[in-house]
This record gives C-alpha cells, sequence and structure tokens, in this order.
C-alpha cells in the first residue's frame, strides 16, 4: 500500500465517523420520539476505503401489523369501558341512587307499609309520590339516552373527518416515499411519519397494509373496504338530527362498504368507529329497551281487574297513551318510557285520590276491590304487592332472560349495566397491556437504547482518535520523503 493509498483510507475513514456520529446524535436526539426508528450506518466496500450509507433499523412486518391491531383493540375496547362508566352515572345517578333497582325497592317498601295500615293517608301520598319519582327517572333516562345517542352520531362525525384527513396525509407522505425510493432520494423520514399515521389511523379503523413495488402501500380495513390504493377512498357518514327512542342511526360507509358495529362488553369491534356504532345502535338500545320493557311491566302490575269478570283489565296507577287498555305481555312499546305517567286518578296534585290504591275503581264501579268502603281494608293493597313477585315474560332483546317479577327485572336492569361495565373495564385493562407489549418489542427492536447508543459514540471517538493518527502519521512520511529529496 502506497503512501496515498493509505492517506486516502484515513481521510475515508473520517468522514465515515463523522457521519456515523451524526447518526447516533441524531439517535440519542429523538429516543423519547416513539415513531422514530433508530438510524443505522451501513458500510459498502469502496476502491479507498469504504462508503457508509444510512439506513432505518429493521422493523418486523408480522409485529408491526400484530400492533397495529391491537391499537385498534384496545382503543375500541377503552372506548366501550369509558361510555359505560358515563352512561352508569348519567342514569343511575354517582351512588346508584336513580337506579331502577334503587327506585322500585322504595316503591315495593311503601306498598307493603301501605298494605299493613291501609287508613293511613300518608302511607298512600308517599307510595304515589314514589311511583312519580319513578315515572320521572324513566322520562329523564329515556331523554339521557336519546341525547347520548345525538351526541355519539356527533362523535362519529367528528372520526371520519379526522380519518379522511389522516388519510389524505398519509396519500401526501406515501408519495413521497415511492416518489423517493424510486429516485434513490432519502425517504426515512418519511417513513417514520407514515408509520405513525398508520397508528392514528388504526385507532379509527382496523387496516391490514398490502405492500407494492417502490414501498407503495395499500390499505384496506378489516371489513374488508378499500381506505387507500393511489389516492383516498371517500369515508361518509350523515348524522341523523332528532333521535327517539328506536330511531336507527345512519351508518358510516368506507368506499360504498358499511363499517360493521361491535359486539359484547369484551367488544369483537376495533378502532372508534366500529365501538361508537355498537355504543350508539347497540348497547343503549338495548338500555333503552330496558326502560320500555320496565315501563310496560310496571303499567300490568298495577292495572285494575274487573270484579265482575266480564271485562279485561285496564290501567291502573300508571298510564300510557294506550290508556285505558294494558300493553300486551311481553313485547317492548317503543318509547313507552318516555310517556308513561302517574294516573291522575291517583294523583292529589291532579285533583285524584291515592286511597284508590287500595280501594280500586278508577276504571269505574266494576273494578272497586273494597266495595263496603272500609278503611282497614288491605286485600287489594296487599294482591299489588304479591303482584310485583309475580314472574312474567319480558322481551328478549332485553338482555335479561327468563321469566321473572318485575322487582327481578328492574334489579338485573340495573345490574345490567354493572356486569357490562366491569366486563369492559377488565377488558380494556387486558388490550391496553397487549398493546403495550407489543409496542415495547417493537421499540426493543427499532427504537432507540440510549446506553447502546454511548458505548457507539465512545467507540467512534477511538475510531476518530485511529484515523486521525494515521493521517498525522502519513503526513509525517510525506514531510520525510520531501525532506530527502531536497
Amino acid at each position: 500500500m502506497n503512501l496515498t493509498s493509505a492517506l486516502q483510507i484515513a481521510q475515508s475513514s473520517l468522514f465515515n465517523v463523522s457521519q456515523q456520529t451524526s447518526i447516533v446524535s441524531r439517535n440519542i436526539t429523538d429516543a423519547d420520539n416513539e415513531d422514530y426508528t433508530r438510524r443505522q450506518g451501513v458500510h459498502d466496500t469502496a476502491a479507498a476505503g469504504s462508503r457508509l450509507t444510512v439506513q432505518r433499523a429493521s422493523v418486523d412486518i408480522q409485529l408491526s401489523e400484530a400492533n397495529l391491531l391491537a391499537l385498534s383493540e384496545a382503543e375500541a375496547q377503552s372506548l366501550i369501558s369509558t361510555r359505560f362508566d358515563r352512561l352508569n352515572i348519567d342514569l343511575n345517578g354517582p351512588n346508584g341512587e336513580l337506579s331502577l333497582s334503587q327506585l322500585m325497592t322504595s316503591l315495593h317498601q311503601d306498598m307493603q307499609l301501605y298494605s299493613a295500615d291501609p287508613s293511613n293517608t300518608m302511607l298512600a301520598q308517599s307510595a304515589v309520590v314514589n311511583a312519580k319519582n319513578i315515572v320521572s327517572s324513566l322520562h329523564n333516562q329515556s331523554q339521557t339516552l336519546n341525547e347520548y345517542r345525538h351526541a355519539i352520531d356527533a362523535d362519529i362525525s367528528r372520526e371520519v373527518d379526522a380519518l379522511n384527513k389522516l388519510v389524505q396525509e398519509f396519500h401526501e407522505v406515501n408519495t413521497d416515499v415511492v416518489y423517493g425510493t424510486e429516485t434513490g432520494r432519502d425517504v426515512l423520514d418519511a417513513r417514520d411519519r407514515r408509520d405513525a399515521l398508520l397508528k392514528d389511523i388504526s385507532k379509527i379503523v382496523p387496516i391490514n397494509q398490502v405492500r407494492r413495488g417502490s414501498d407503495d402501500l395499500i390499505l384496506v380495513t378489516k371489513d374488508g373496504a378499500t381506505l387507500y390504493e393511489s389516492v383516498p377512498r371517500v369515508v361518509s357518514f350523515v348524522p341523523t338530527a332528532i333521535y327517539n327512542s328506536g330511531t336507527a342511526g345512519n351508518p358510516i360507509q368506507i368506499d360504498g362498504v358499511p363499517v360493521k358495529a361491535g359486539e359484547g362488553a369484551n367488544t369483537s369491534a376495533a378502532g372508534s368507529l366500529s365501538a361508537l356504532m355498537q355504543m350508539r345502535d347497540g348497547n343503549v338500545e338495548t338500555m333503552h329497551t330496558q326502560l320500555d320493557e320496565f315501563a310496560r311491566g310496571l303499567i300490568s302490575v298495577f292495572a285494575e281487574t274487573d270484579q265482575t269478570g266480564g271485562s279485561p283489565d285496564l290501567t291502573g296507577l300508571f298510564s300510557w297513551s294506550g290508556s285505558p287498555a294494558v300493553p300486551p305481555a311481553g313485547t317492548r312499546i317503543v318509547g313507552l318510557a318516555g310517556e308513561i305517567s302517574v294516573s291522575a286518578a291517583f294523583d292529589p296534585d291532579q285533583g285524584g285520590s291515592p286511597s284508590l290504591l287500595r280501594d280500586g275503581g278508577a276504571n269505574g264501579a266494576a273494578y272497586v276491590h273494597n266495595t263496603e268502603g272500609g278503611e282497614s281494608y288491605s286485600n287489594h293493597l296487599i294482591s299489588l304487592v304479591q303482584s310485583m313477585d309475580v314472574r312474567s315474560s319480558f322481551d328478549n332483546q332485553t338482555g335479561n332472560s327468563g321469566l321473572m317479577s318485575i322487582l327481578t327485572f328492574a334489579n338485573q336492569t340495573t345490574g345490567w349495566i354493572d356486569g357490562q361495565r366491569s366486563d369492559a373495564s377488565q377488558a380494556a385493562l387486558t388490550k391496553s397491556a397487549l398493546s403495550i407489549r407489543l409496542t415495547e418489542k417493537i421499540s426493543n427492536k427499532s427504537g432507540v437504547n440510549i446506553d447502546e447508543e454511548m458505548t457507539l459514540l465512545l467507540q467512534l471517538e477511538k475510531s476518530y482518535e485511529a484515523s486521525a493518527r494515521l493521517i498525522a502519521t502519513v503526513n509525517e512520511m510525506f514531510d520525510t520523503l520531501l525532506q530527502s529529496v531536497r
């Protein structure tokens, strides 16, 4: 090896060390950036020394896709869990004081007390007040659910807008990656940005990636809709102006394919859109069905019976738009929770008499139980108390299956949301933990380890010193050679 070649090799080494130092410095600077992929220098043999090129650390494609799916599932589960928690407080109160279980228990106790002391008008009035509290709670809860579905529509609309913007930005960055790859331009930062966008998109809708030449990506949703292929596809949604009980929400469509709603407290949903649809069209509507069926059960339990046996039962303490007819058993009447009322005949605020609970007769003489007008008459009150424990059928869509009493139905309705909350919360912890573990695995493989980078920096410093000494030695030899020639 001649002196010129040695000098060129040393200079090449210094240049490579300088580049590597720059790479390590960039790694250290972006160590806390979770979207940054570690850079590394790769040496290629050259005529004089070696040439350094910069590459991203290798990324495990299967691990990356598993991480994106875990992000989608964790986002959906977290949304289901937090929405159930909020609904529980909005419907039942912070301490459950507004729950149907609590209110129905209070009415049951008042009716028991009144049946033990049928001449006590204060107990009669208390029972009617509790009945009015139940009606008020049903109205409020029904309206809360309507407003909640309307608010979910607004959330869906915002998520759809965000998704369209993210896909448009993805298109711009993906185009940079493709053109840069084809022309040999540095696209490392663009790839990091594209990976970050994939995470944000996955939180809204789950995606699968299809790779083409020049590192071009196609995005396909879990439901099979194309979200991106060369150009962004349209994600559309039209909010519903007004929600009432039973109102069907509009679909979300991606490239004309409807997004499927998730199911279950441990939801099958992935991404916020599927979870929001589940809450709007599944969970909230189930709760609405429970309220409507509870209202129907109340009307039936407190219906008046014709003592002559010639006419059907008619509504008593509780009435509705179809009064005096009693609603058919076991079938939901949509919106009933929002229209049920305490009959004016029983309500002293409307000129009625609470003693009709004891005597009967709101529907005429044939429905009078206390025909002799005795103040100590308790048979009808006892039968009403007993009827609260009589099992009957409820609509299967309530989520509470089997024959049960109105008291049990109230307890199970309150317990249903508690059970959903508990299951959703536990599933949220599990799915979040999986997402965190996968993110850590990716970080361990392609992220930055400060200790390793600092060690590499020390090694580069030694390489720099060695190359500098070699150059100094070559210079001395050149000086000696020139002096000898002189």
